[in-house]
Parts: structure tokens; C-alpha cells; sequence
């Protein structure tokens, strides 16, 4: 699961609200996502953590939303993937973030349940 996740370019393959993924260089990518809202976010993601030994992957994240996101993949039983991130609202998405904010929370779990659904057909684990 580690290199999965690790391959930020695959990601559209199987996260279907990944729209698309361009790479900068080594260890930077924008990725343009888009939910159930009809608004479309741009993100330049830049590689922090790939420690595979320890099952942690940190990326960077500017653009449209500022702050970081992690994977850490813990392989000591059922193989488990727990997503974190700090992130806040930039740009013109900004100024509907405080009275739009129960509309963007369920707008975030559409999209990580639809990653979690596809990660696990990716896997074959459906």
C-alpha cells in the first residue's frame, strides 16, 4: 500500500475526484481535485516525508488550500492507512469558508470516502 500511496501521478486512477496530476519535478506535482461542489481546486503538492520504514508520507500543500497532509501505513496486522491533514482555505475560496464550512466538511468526506473506495478496488481489497 506504502508505494500506492506514494505515487502521487496514479492517484487519478484510482481517486476519482483526483482530476489530474502534472508533475513540477522530483518532489513537487500540481493536482487539480474536485468534489460534489461545483468548485474546482488547485493544488501544488511538494514531497516534506517518504519514509517508507516507517509507513509515513508528507506532502506540502499550497495553492488553493495552505498546510500539509500524511499518510502513515502501519503493516503489523490488517495493513491500515490513516490520512491526516492541517490545512486552511486560500484564495477566493476563503471568503465563503466560515459561512459555507458544514458544506465544505461534507464536501471533504465525499471525497475521502470516494479515495478510500477506490484505493480499496485499486487494491483488490473490495
Amino acid at each position: 500500500m506504502f508505494a500506492v500511496l506514494a505515487d502521487l501521478g496514479d492517484y487519478p486512477s484510482w481517486w476519482p475526484q483526483v482530476r489530474s496530476v502534472v508533475r513540477i519535478d522530483d518532489d513537487a506535482a500540481e493536482v487539480v481535485v474536485r468534489s460534489v461542489l461545483p468548485y474546482t481546486l488547485r493544488l501544488v503538492l511538494t514531497r516534506e516525508v517518504e519514509d517508507e520504514a516507517n509507513g509515513l508520507l508528507r506532502v506540502g500543500i499550497g495553492g488553493d488550500l495552505c498546510g500539509w497532509s500524511q499518510w502513515v501505513v502501519r503493516d503489523d496486522g490488517p495493513t491500515v492507512a490513516e490520512f491526516t491533514e492541517e490545512v486552511e482555505v486560500a484564495g477566493a475560496l476563503g471568503a465563503v469558508a466560515r459561512p459555507g464550512a458544514r458544506l465544505m466538511r461534507a464536501n471533504h468526506r465525499a471525497m475521502m470516502h470516494g479515495g478510500e473506495r477506490g484505493l480499496a478496488r485499486h487494491l483488490g481489497a473490495d
